[in-house]
């Protein structure tokens, strides 16, 4: 089928399609460009979502990429960003192959259709001046026509009319014969316009419209084409992406497949492993007979018949109360004996030595005091080391033994890495050193012997730091305890527990309601457990001073932790009254002690939190 046979009289129609279908093919390249903006807004939104949910740097989220769970999302966010990239391809491609080539498309579209029909209307207007000149000369032939008639009938009538003069009548016959000859000529003319309109209709109806149609058809054809193509095309885009998509999904299945379950759970282990054994059982305690103030085996205090220590003692030291603070073990142990006096009633330094002190106390039964030691708030930190905050000690011994371990073998492992790379820079400098000495005239050998130098003593001050936390893992794994152990040392801490409070005698109280130790016990036993807390301690930093103090009365420090003072002395105050009615006062760096409040005048520092003037 042919538009130029079939459609010879739909030239408007044909333009206005054609047309239709210009706009059609802009408006599927709309179309994709819109795709376009969308892949590549979800390509964006992809990224951005992948970059949310990575683990920042120096955070707790890097460390916990050696789960396998978070190495599997890891890999997912990984994955994503790679499927982000598809899309960006798939919309640089559409972008490329399908936008840009149809927008030059359309605009040769419409340059081609505009010279198809400028030709058809050129032609339509060749048609029509022909047909208007063939309608003049029609019209001048009846014209004349009708005039040779006229002048032929009044030649007629004036040569019946005797009345008329024969130069009238041959005058008549003239004009009538020249309107004939006109007449005749029009005839003429008209057929020869006929004939040739008639050609030029023949031509434009048979040959140039179907020619310019048909140009158009095959127009209309050529876009119908390059539809189907671009559309071919956009499948296509997609269907390359298709296999790497796949992959990416591909290794998202095959990181969620890795991920170990028990594996994970031996990581908790490993992260929080204290190192500590399970408390043992606890022994029963007889409230029908009246306590006896006896030592007992398990006491802290803890003797053997010849008056030395238990080994016992130092082997679990360090971990005797795993679930108490040791703050609060310190300030319930090592607080001054008994309460403050109150202050003398004269001036005399010699009228109330020590002061007055408190009545006997009723013992109360074991359970009582266990359950007063676990749950009571500390009121004074014990000795001078124990820090107020600040950074981790460099042994980390804040930490429990198993944690304690792994921390050092880290530091370890990074001070052996730093050695391999310094020991790595040295052989290539060696190298380039021996080069030089061979062919002086690629450098001097003498300018890496500083360098060389300062690697070697680099290299030395590694090696010392690896030997000081090696000794220190050594003193760690030394301490571990063995499966052999676990079942002797399980009851250890309980033992201590009670021994800590029945050796409390039941003539004093501490400052926090705990009972004081007798006044006869072994001086030895108290200087072995004060040393053994002390080792716990010893690099920890000094408490900082919060203000200074003066003593209105003297007071002799007899009991542990106090401190002898005389009147009108100043000392630094170290700690506040905590509410016992005890100050912590320092002489020097090396004595410092409790004393009452009420025999001081304390002035802290305004810059202490509540800081206040009291005597």
């Amino acid at each position: 089928m042919s538009w130029g046979t079939e459609l010879w009289d739909q030239f408007d129609n044909l333009d206005k399609h054609l047309q239709w279908g210009i706009e059609f093919v802009d408006k599927y390249n709309k179309f994709v460009k819109d795709r376009t903006d969308i892949e590549i807004s979800y390509a964006k939104q992809l990224r951005n979502l992948s970059k949310k949910y990575q683990p920042k740097k120096n955070s707790r989220e890097e460390e916990e990429q050696r789960f396998t769970s978070c190495r599997a999302f890891m890999t997912l966010l990984n994955e994503m960003n790679d499927y982000a990239g598809q899309h960006e391809v798939v919309a640089e491609n559409m972008s490329g192959m399908i936008f840009a080539e149809l927008a030059r498309y359309i605009q040769e579209l419409k340059q081609e259709k505009k010279m198809h029909f400028q030709e058809g209307r050129r032609a339509q207007q060749h048609i029509e001046s022909c047909w208007k000149q063939l309608e003049a000369s029609k019209r001048r032939f009846e014209r004349d026509c009708k005039e040779a008639e006229r002048a032929q009938q009044h030649f007629e009538k004036m040569d019946s009319d005797l009345n008329v003069t024969k130069a009238d009548v041959e005058k008549a016959r003239q004009q009538a014969h020249t309107r004939h000859q006109m007449a005749s000529d029009s005839k003429a003319e008209y057929c020869s316009i006929l004939q040739n309109f008639n050609k030029e209709q023949h031509e434009h109806y048979y040959t140039n419209i179907p020619n310019i149609f048909q140009k158009i058809q095959d127009l209309d054809e050529r876009r119908i084409v390059r539809i189907g193509d671009s559309m071919k095309t956009f499948s296509e885009v997609d269907r390359k992406v298709i296999p790497i998509i796949g992959k990416c999904l591909d290794e998202i299945t095959k990181a969620a497949e890795s991920i170990d379950e028990k594996q994970d759970t031996q990581l908790v282990i490993e992260s929080f492993k204290s190192g500590f054994e399970q408390p043992g059982d606890v022994e029963f305690e007889d409230f029908s007979q009246a306590m006896k103030r006896t030592v007992s085996e398990s006491s802290l205090s803890n003797s053997r018949p010849d008056g030395k220590p238990d080994s016992k003692s130092g082997k679990s030291k360090g971990k005797l109360w795993p679930f108490i603070k040791k703050n609060k073990l310190m300030s319930l142990l090592t607080s001054p004996h008994q309460p403050p006096p109150p202050p003398p009633s004269s001036t005399t330094p010699s009228a109330v030595p020590n002061g007055p002190q408190s009545p006997k106390q009723q013992k109360e039964p074991l359970s009582h005091r266990l359950n007063e030691f676990m749950t009571s708030k500390p009121k004074i930190h014990c000795f001078r080391s124990l820090k107020r905050g600040g950074a981790a000690p460099e042994d980390f011994s804040h930490l429990p033994p198993e944690q304690r371990r792994k921390k050092l073998q880290q530091k370890i492992d990074e001070i052996g890495k730093e050695i391999q790379k310094e020991s790595d820079e040295r052989d290539g400098l060696t190298k380039m050193k021996d080069v030089y000495v061979k062919n002086p005239q690629m450098g001097d050998p003498s300018s890496v012997a500083p360098r060389l130098a300062e690697i070697g003593q680099a290299i030395e001050k590694l090696r010392q730091e690896s030997q000081k936390f090696e000794a220190w893992l050594a003193e760690v794994e030394g301490r571990l305890p063995t499966k052999s152990d676990q079942t002797r040392r399980q009851s250890e801490m309980y033992e201590s527990q009670s021994s800590a409070v029945n050796n409390c005698p039941q003539d004093r109280e501490s400052p926090d309601g705990s009972y004081t130790e007798e006044q006869s016990q072994d001086p030895q036993l108290k200087v072995a457990a004060q040393n053994e807390f002390d080792d716990e301690f010893d690099d920890e930093e000094v408490l900082t001073t919060i203000g200074t103090c003066k003593a209105m009365y003297s007071f002799e420090g007899q009991n542990e932790g106090t401190i002898t003072i005389t009147e009108g002395e100043t000392l630094t105050v170290i700690e506040e009254d905590k509410g016992d009615g005890w100050t912590r006062v320092r002489r020097s760096e090396d004595e410092e002690g409790y004393v009452p409040t009420s025999y001081v005048e304390v002035y802290l520092d305004k810059s202490v939190k509540g800081a206040m003037t009291y005597i």
